[in-house]
């Protein structure tokens, strides 16, 4: 009997703890122009975020993207600035000379509450604005929901390649309180029971 108390007191502890805890996450994912754009693809589901929560983004400089024909080259910050083809360039881009102009300024695209470069890698939660995410990006949730990659297009028919971006959600300080609140009645039942029989 005395064991059951303490297995039900775990029970408890664990089921408190564990769903607040599974929003504490990092991984990596593949993020392509083509597949994953916002006009014309779907985004890449990476982990659900609660409001307030804590989350980062970040993608090698050096992976690109393309927007297709030639100078549409970009990192994830997007076609902002000219890009020329040089040795130890994305293994993902055809071989060129060196020298030659891979990517350009191509301006900004306006979609979904976002104005921001052509190839940006950008991010939505839930069902809001998209926001820009470009190759290194720490901030707040501002829904709770799910947090998709996209890459920032007008149309996808001619996108290739693709990124790989690291996330990481922070857990919010609510699940270390509930952690302890739980160890905390735990160890106020063995500490009854205890009391108890003697």
């Amino acid at each position: 009997m005395k064991h059951a108390s303490i297995l039900k007191g775990l029970l408890l502890v664990l089921s408190l703890s564990f769903p607040a805890m599974a929003s504490a996450a990092t991984g990596d994912f593949v993020v392509k122009a083509y597949d994953n754009s916002t006009s014309g693809g779907v985004g890449v589901d990476t982990f659900p975020l609660l409001a307030g929560q804590q989350f980062s983004v970040n993608v090698d400089v050096n992976d690109l993207w393309n927007a297709g024909a030639l100078p549409r080259w970009s990192n994830a910050d997007g076609l902002n600035q000219n890009l020329y083809y040089q040795a130890g360039t994305d293994p993902e881009v055809p071989v060129y000379s060196i020298g030659t102009q891979i990517g350009g300024n191509f301006g900004l695209w306006n979609q979904g509450g976002l104005s921001a470069a052509y190839g940006s890698l950008v991010g939505q939660i839930g069902s809001g604005n998209f926001f820009k995410i470009g190759t290194n990006y720490t901030g707040t949730a501002g829904d709770s929901g799910m947090l998709k990659l996209f890459y920032f297009d007008s149309n996808n028919y001619d996108n290739t390649g693709s990124i790989a971006a690291h996330v990481a959600a922070v857990p919010e300080a609510e699940t270390y309180a509930m952690l302890l609140a739980g160890l905390g009645i735990m160890g106020f039942m063995v500490r009854r029971r205890r009391h108890e029989q003697v």
